[in-house]
């Protein structure tokens, strides 16, 4: 099972209590380890990651969370958006909206240098929007956070007015996203190219050096001054360097945290966790992450999901329950909603997810799928009903998780097929819809995730990269429906509307057996337990170092 527990390298693809972190080993809230002094300056920590190594180190070219893993220590965005999901200035001092919508004025701090000594003004915000919307930047999920921007005008010196070709009520919630972060338009007008390899922001870091399938030197910005809201201090960080490993192998990378030679791990497996909480010289930090959870999508363009019946009788054949608790050993709850549990206005609706054998037979039986062959497969007009998941080691749905789905299935009749793929295979089927079932998630700090995840404009190809952000492919009046709900909550301004929008919109989704959902996405860490300060930060739950120290002394 190790093996198979990653998280996507891809953005786009465990609910807990909005807002609620599992802790151990330490104390306060969102942050690990409690402080037994006064914080100690100095230090070298050392991060090994499970996840795969960046093809870039700026998010702004694909745009995925091992990015945004490593990047939010070195940049920053305009915006700061808390656990409630309220919008505070970070780089940007204030905001104002136009009557009509179509504009909004930024104002700039006016105290902020880039690590190369460029300053931080309104020809920034320009230039971080054209680098993003040109082609040869190849970006994909900050593209689509700046869909809606026409242009960007120089008011000032420290204002920019940003021109919307429409209404867009999350666009100040894109703009606090790590995948559309502020760097420094001289470090941008190298290109994309050399930027990969040394983005340049105003964050408490910056990028020493690259060791490509090694490691990631980060040092200090002893310069520092734009402290998120939620800091415990202000000043550079307390941390001399951050040394970033990638360690894929899960067994290998735990061995490390208990033998002390990293400091802190991501995507730590259930059994290692359960032996952190038990072990006084290790402690974890775990916390859900924002957007479309972990999800199976149906492929409704094909027999047989283009059948409402039969994409309902799969979801009721599946006990996600049972493989969570069997899979996952307690230590991730279930979602029940295709928002996640700290993504605002998600809709939490177990009975429109449960497990209902009786309910599923039923449904088969009606659609017509009576007989079942010598293996048990229920079969019509000679045919079986047979459904390929298509999965790869980077998913978030371990294999033995859906091993588990496929022996409930077979109960009512259905063959699930597992198709293990490289990589480069499994992006290729998904980007062209050879799949009947997807593993799938999106990581964004909105419910306007929804209006990528399940808008039908978004069945096609973005930008004609391949990738489409709609992976249930449904056409139909119910889905033209359900473009009309999404796109009125993307551009209303009444935030009590937007609410109740995207909760019909959940309802139609729900009504529609799209997606089965399973679990929030997390960012899972072990730590050893003189690791103090580190802090899982709004809106996308990625770890930050800026107040973390080593209680060594």
């Amino acid at each position: 099972m190790n093996k198979h527990f990653r998280r996507s390298h891809l953005a786009w693809a465990a609910g807990l209590a909005a807002g609620s972190l599992l802790l151990s080993g330490c104390a306060g809230t969102g942050a690990a380890g409690g402080p037994s002094g006064d914080p100690i300056s100095g230090g070298t920590l050392t991060y090994a990651t499970g996840d795969v190594e960046p093809a870039c180190l700026d998010p702004i070219v694909s745009g995925n969370v091992p990015q945004a893993l490593v990047s939010t220590q070195y940049l920053e965005s305009l915006f700061y958006q808390d656990e409630n999901g309220d919008i505070a200035p970070w780089l940007a001092e204030s905001w104002t909206w136009s009557e009509d919508r179509l504009s909004l004025d930024v104002t700039l701090r006016d105290d902020v240098t880039f690590t190369d000594g460029a300053p931080l003004n309104a020809s920034t915000i320009a230039a971080n929007v054209a680098y993003i919307k040109d082609p040869a930047t190849l970006s994909s999920t900050a593209l689509l956070a700046v869909e809606k921007v026409a242009s960007v005008e120089e008011i000032d010196e420290y204002t920019a007015r940003i021109h919307l070709s429409e209404p867009d009520n999350a666009l100040l919630e894109h703009f606090s996203q790590v995948w559309v972060p502020i760097e420094s338009q001289k470090a941008l007008a190298r290109g994309s190219q050399e930027n990969c390899l040394s983005p340049v922001g105003t964050g408490p870091f910056k990028v020493e050096s690259w060791q490509k399938q090694q490691q990631i030197v980060l040092v200090r910005n002893d310069n520092y001054t734009t402290p998120p809201p939620s800091a415990a201090h202000t000043g550079p960080a307390y941390l001399d360097k951050i040394v970033w490993r990638f360690l894929p192998d899960d067994t290998a990378r735990f061995a490390a945290l208990q033998a002390g030679e990293v400091d802190v791990i991501d995507v730590i497996q259930p059994q290692d966790m359960v032996a952190a909480q038990s072990d006084p010289t290790l402690q974890t930090l775990i916390g859900s992450r924002p957007g479309h959870v972990v999800n199976l999508a149906l492929n409704t363009r094909a027999e047989p999901f283009d059948d409402i019946k039969i994409r309902e009788a799969f979801i009721r054949s599946v006990d996600v329950d049972a493989a969570l608790s069997s899979i996952f050993l307690g230590t991730v709850p279930r979602a029940n909603s295709v928002l996640s549990s700290i993504t605002k206005y998600n809709q939490q609706d177990p009975e429109a997810f449960s497990t209902d054998v009786g309910r599923a037979n039923q449904l088969l039986d009606e659609a017509g799928w009576t007989q079942r062959d010598n293996d048990g497969y229920r079969i019509k007009d000679g045919k079986r009903l047979s459904v390929t998941v298509i999965q790869t080691s980077y998913v978030l749905v371990p294999v033995s998780m859906l091993e588990q789905f496929q022996a409930a299935v077979k109960a009512v009749g259905f063959e699930l097929k597992i198709s293990e793929e490289e990589t480069s295979s499994f992006t290729a089927r998904r980007n062209s819809w050879d799949y009947k079932v997807l593993p799938t998630y999106y990581t964004k700090n909105s419910p306007a995730v929804l209006n990528l995840t399940h808008d039908s404009s978004n069945i096609a190809s973005i930008k004609g990269v391949g990738y489409h952000s709609n992976s249930t492919g449904l056409k139909s009046e119910v889905s033209d429906e359900l473009d009309t709900v999404l796109r009125t909550a993307a551009t209303t301004a009444d935030e009590s509307e937007r609410g109740a929008l995207y909760a019909k919109a959940q309802d139609i989704i729900y009504s529609q057996y799209l997606n089965l959902p399973i679990f929030d996405q997390q960012t899972r860490l072990g730590l050893r337990a003189d690791v103090v300060g580190v802090r899982l930060i709004s809106p996308l739950g990625m770890p930050t170092f800026y107040d973390a120290w080593l209680d060594r002394s």
